[in-house]
């Protein structure tokens, strides 16, 4: 039985479905249709509803925008769902609502409730966001006819600072409602959700045929764009151990299961160079939502953050319930959307060394568009130099260039030893790049665009690497 609050009414559903998604829950089961279907891949925005959960005090809620149609109901499990039907107050309407409508935010109207729905997760935050913030707390939702201008006055009219509306007065009622919610089944006949290790390899070998999923922003897709039934599912999401972040001295440890929205002030406070990428992942929803776990074990070849992972000489984490194995994800990956996860294993978390003062990181997406969009190519790049410039050691990942996240390590051994600042370094690493992959012609880039991209992101690599880079830019143009 999944057990949650609908605005504040306790609901209690045992689903037919295992693949019902919350989309589909909303405007079929409880016929709140303000909750739109635009593309049905978590890209438009148009369906976002808001989870509210404890904090780990136990003391407040949490408030994050979901993308509805790519989330399976066990992401509402011992959480409140809200709607834009649950906004108001009688005929007084919320903060947000009042400052779209004052701010003639809204023309055609398909998009505003997505719209209103994040920017009421912004407004739930204790300090005033600016514009930037913003920007990022309303991507991921499109609007084809209003103009994005006075959406975003809105949000800065309405989102001044600490909440003052009927949730936030009313937050420790809902605190006691969700506390007295019956959390005690594991799960239901289609859908599985296992609270520790030990329920979650009962539940795989009891199931082999079910899928695994935490986030289900990936898996989802089966559903709603492909059309699938996915008879049996098992939710990750209730796994305490996989949702933990661990900070030891020499790395970070990140559980399978945490969202990236979760995961990124710690993530990017250590590596500092990934700010790019986590910030292009796709939307502020679907980071609230998608998982690094889930990222690596889709063994996407076009994922952002295998390739970080494999410059960053990652150690991926599996167990299964009884037995737990250490991975480097440089062997991790066999084939395409495939890994060495064995029968009835699953990732438990992933674990990143810390960088060394000297090392050097940068990290590259080129993508059709700038945001909410899946990489042509993605390159990353980890040098470290000695005094003199010689290179000591370079580990790379890329993605969207072969079938698997894939590392060039031909490219690391010929440079080992070469001076970093010197253009023949540069054409004998762009000479190994030309050779090391075979990329194919997709709807992304054709594979001659990628070849030329692998080999103008090394160069932007080196040049941003060297000290000196416009005299030795000169130097490249005259070499070449």
């Amino acid at each position: 039985m999944i057990s949650f609050l609908l605005n504040d009414k306790a609901v209690h559903i045992d689903a037919s479905q295992a693949d019902t998604t919350l989309l589909n829950y909303l405007r079929e089961e409880r016929k709140l249709s303000g909750t739109k279907e635009g593309c049905a891949s978590g890209d438009c925005g148009a369906c976002t509803v808001v989870v509210a959960h404890p904090n780990k005090q136990g003391s407040a809620l949490e408030y994050r925008a979901l993308n509805s149609c790519v989330t399976f109901l066990s992401a509402i499990q011992g959480k409140q769902l809200l709607t834009v039907e649950h906004l108001a107050e009688g005929e007084t309407l919320h903060p947000v609502q009042a400052a779209m409508v004052d701010a003639h935010g809204s023309q055609c109207g398909f998009c505003t409730p997505g719209f209103v729905m994040s920017m009421f997760a912004l407004y739930q935050k204790d300090n005033a966001p600016n514009r930037e913030q913003i920007n990022v707390a309303l991507g991921g939702n499109l609007c084809r006819c209003t103009g994005y201008r006075p959406i975003i006055d809105a949000a800065l009219n309405a989102c001044t600072g600490a909440p003052s509306d009927k949730f936030s007065r009313n937050q420790h009622i809902t605190l006691e409602q969700l506390a007295e919610l019956d959390n005690s089944d594991s799960g239901l006949p289609a859908l599985l959700m296992p609270k520790n290790r030990r329920e979650l390899s009962v539940a795989i070998k009891e199931n082999p045929d079910a899928r695994l999923f935490a986030g289900s922003t990936d898996l989802a897709l089966e559903v709603t764009q492909q059309l699938k039934s996915l008879p049996k599912l098992i939710s990750l999401t209730e796994v305490d151990e996989l949702q933990d972040i661990e900070e030891t001295e020499d790395g970070l440890k990140i559980g399978a299961a945490v969202p990236f929205s979760k995961m990124e002030t710690l993530l990017l406070k250590h590596f500092p160079a990934l700010h790019e990428l986590i910030e292009r992942f796709a939307s502020t929803p679907i980071r609230n939502q998608a998982t690094l776990g889930g990222n690596v074990a889709n063994a996407s070849p076009i994922g952002d953050m295998p390739p970080a992972l494999l410059a960053l000489n990652a150690i991926i984490h599996v167990d299964n319930g009884s037995t737990k194995r250490e991975i480097n994800i440089s062997e991790f990956f066999t084939g395409y959307r495939q890994t060495l996860l064995k029968q009835g294993e699953w990732i438990a978390g992933i674990y990143i060394p810390f960088l060394s003062e000297a090392a050097q990181v940068r990290a590259y997406k080129v993508s059709k568009r700038q945001e909410d969009d899946i990489s042509a190519v993605c390159a990353v790049f980890n040098l470290t130099l000695d005094d003199n410039n010689i290179v000591q050691r370079l580990n790379t990942g890329f993605g969207g260039v072969a079938a698997t996240p894939a590392s060039d390590d031909a490219l690391s051994n010929i440079l080992v030893g070469k001076d970093w600042t010197l253009a023949e370094t540069f054409e004998a690493g762009k000479n190994v790049l030309c050779q090391t992959f075979s990329p194919i012609d997709d709807v992304r880039a054709s594979a001659e665009y990628r070849q030329t991209l692998l080999v103008n992101l090394f160069k932007r690599f080196w040049l941003q690497t060297n000290q000196h880079s416009q005299q030795i830019e000169t130097r490249v143009h005259t070499y070449a």
